[in-house]
């Protein structure tokens, strides 16, 4: 049976985009593969022409999400700035949707225990969201790289365990995180919105 052009990459694309969902949401490891195809409205055996394994999708699946939060994060801070940023990764909404929100704050603890190939491409893309921060923090902060990655970890470790605790104590650690963030990155009072 032949198939219209542009199938395989369609459910490609679909398998993509309902893997990363459903590993922020459940974990790499409590997603599988036999879910994730059912849920992309296609079968098992559909899975290996696109991919050789479970350990290829994931890599490939964050490799893209990164790709995607890259051009996100440029667009923030574009049009809001570090405070833009902090506003919205620090929010009440990203922290209550952690299978559309960040990458990194959902799946860090099993990133550690993928492959080297998979640690790798994570390091490599990262590092450019990192790079963006550094861009963006006032011209008199010394060691930019330095602080970016102070920045981004307080982003992401801010935001896991505001999920992991009740939405009292959560929102305190919320505005917390987002006290700290604009003290590390020297926003002032008239420089935040």
């Amino acid at each position: 049976m032949r198939y219209e052009k542009g199938r395989k990459d369609t459910s490609r694309r679909k398998i993509i985009d309902v893997a990363i969902e459903r590993f922020r949401t459940d974990g790499i490891a409590g997603s599988g593969l036999a879910t994730i195809m059912k849920d992309a409205g296609l079968t098992n055996g559909a899975f290996y022409p696109h991919f050789p394994s479970k350990a290829d999708l994931v890599r490939e699946t964050l490799s893209d999400a990164l790709s995607k939060q890259a051009v996100w994060l440029r667009a923030v801070l574009d049009e809001g700035g570090l405070d833009g940023v902090i506003d919205f990764y620090l929010s009440p909404e990203h922290r209550d949707n952690p299978g559309l929100g960040c990458t990194s704050a959902a799946l860090l603890p099993e990133l550690a225990r993928q492959p080297e190939e998979t640690r790798g491409m994570y390091a490599e893309q990262s590092r450019i969201l990192v790079l963006l921060l550094a861009e963006a923090l006032p011209a008199d902060v010394e060691a930019r790289e330095d602080v970016a990655y102070a920045f981004f970890a307080t982003l992401i470790g801010t935001l896991q365990l505001a999920r992991a605790v009740n939405n009292e104590v959560s929102d305190r650690i919320l505005q917390a995180g987002k006290n700290a963030l604009r003290a590390l990155a020297g926003l002032t009072h008239s420089q935040a919105s």
